[in-house]
């Protein structure tokens, strides 16, 4: 069997919903895995509007509640893409979008982070425009900016909530002293930051903080924009013009070719599962939940049915110690950082 195909493994049965986890201290269960939903609008190249689509219904079936966006996905095309989706099932799901990232000239280009309260009041209603819905059940901070103090920042979000206009609130790319600071203000159920077998810097400061505050992590890119598959293997040979990955450090030149090396023991792994790559990278990730004592829930993003229910199938793909043993390694070797300006991510600002 192929480890890339796992196709009559017990890791791709459907048979049973998705486990669930909780968000934030005294938040809802949701599905103990969501979705990522930008690569729908941009950002990944060409997309079949009609499957994205049947893959949002898919996930729902199979327990995946907790649906992830944000304005700047598309200038809240993004948004406008999955309204009809959230309203039909509103009771079902659980909405989270983001403000303070905008990206003018595209996913590739330059961007603006803004937090000041003016245009938090504006994110908000255009949010609430494009969702059309009437409060927005988690509500993220996208990125931090460093010239506005957390706390007014969060004190503005807090607002939002008192007006019920969010229910709960969320960061994303934040320190653990930033989390600490802000969760003095007003509670945070949630930090999103990417945590992968290639990206685990959080773990010195961000994990530790939200375990002591009750604040459950969602990790991004948890299959490391599609490298940790083996889908690709050189953003600049496989990918097509404007999938941003070729703007990537990680996945060009050189550093590519070393960080596709790094996938033997992801290979290894996989054949003594039956599992595909993405599910024991997916798998670790839902792992650190127990290794960290904290509630994690990871958001890969697809748009086609087949690869939803891989995905959700690696939920029940146990590694043992020895696997871990193999996995651990991988972080510290990776070649090229996520971002080509690094001052976009926590990393930048965690020792300071």
């Amino acid at each position: 069997m192929s480890p890339t195909n796992p196709t009559n493994s017990m890791a791709n049965d459907d048979s049973s919903r998705l486990g669930t986890a909780p968000l934030g201290t005294g938040g809802p269960e949701v599905g103990v895995q969501g979705l990522g939903c930008m690569g729908m609008s941009i950002a990944y190249g060409p997309t079949d509007a009609d499957e994205a689509r049947a893959t949002l219904e898919r996930a729902l079936e199979l327990g995946v509640t907790l649906y992830d966006t944000a304005d700047a996905y598309g200038d809240g095309e993004n948004e406008r893409f999955l309204s009809p989706f959230f309203k039909a099932h509103r009771d079902e799901v659980v909405v989270a979008t983001k403000f303070a990232l905008s990206m003018p000239a595209g996913i590739s280009g330059p961007r603006v982070i803004r937090n000041d309260p003016a245009y938090i009041r504006q994110a908000i209603e255009a949010s609430l425009r494009n969702l059309d819905l009437d409060v927005i059940d988690l509500y993220y901070m996208h990125r931090r900016d460093v010239n506005v103090p957390i706390e007014d920042t969060v004190g503005v979000m807090a607002d939002l909530v008192r007006e019920g206009k969010v229910k709960q609130l969320g960061l994303s790319e934040v320190t653990g002293r930033e989390l600490r600071a802000a969760q003095a203000v007003h509670p945070i159920a949630a930090v999103q930051s990417e945590w992968s077998l290639f990206s685990r810097d959080i773990e010195a400061g961000v994990v530790p903080a939200a375990r002591e505050l009750g604040v459950t992590l969602v990790p991004y890119s948890p299959l490391g924009r599609g490298f940790l598959t083996g889908s690709f293997t050189n953003a600049d040979q496989d990918l097509t013009e404007g999938d941003f990955r070729r703007t990537q450090p990680r996945f060009t030149g050189t550093n590519a070719t070393e960080n596709a090396a790094l996938l033997a023991p992801v290979r290894a792994v996989a054949e003594s599962h039956g599992a595909s790559l993405g599910q024991i990278a997916l798998a670790w990730v839902h792992q650190q939940a127990t290794l960290h004592d904290l509630p994690v829930i990871p958001i890969p993003g697809t748009r086609t049915r087949t690869r939803i229910q891989e995905n959700t199938a690696a939920t029940r793909i146990v590694l043992t110690e020895k696997d871990l043993a193999q996995l651990d390694p991988i972080a510290p070797k990776v070649a090229g950082t996520r971002y080509p300006d690094m001052t976009f991510a926590s990393a930048s600002r965690e020792a300071l």
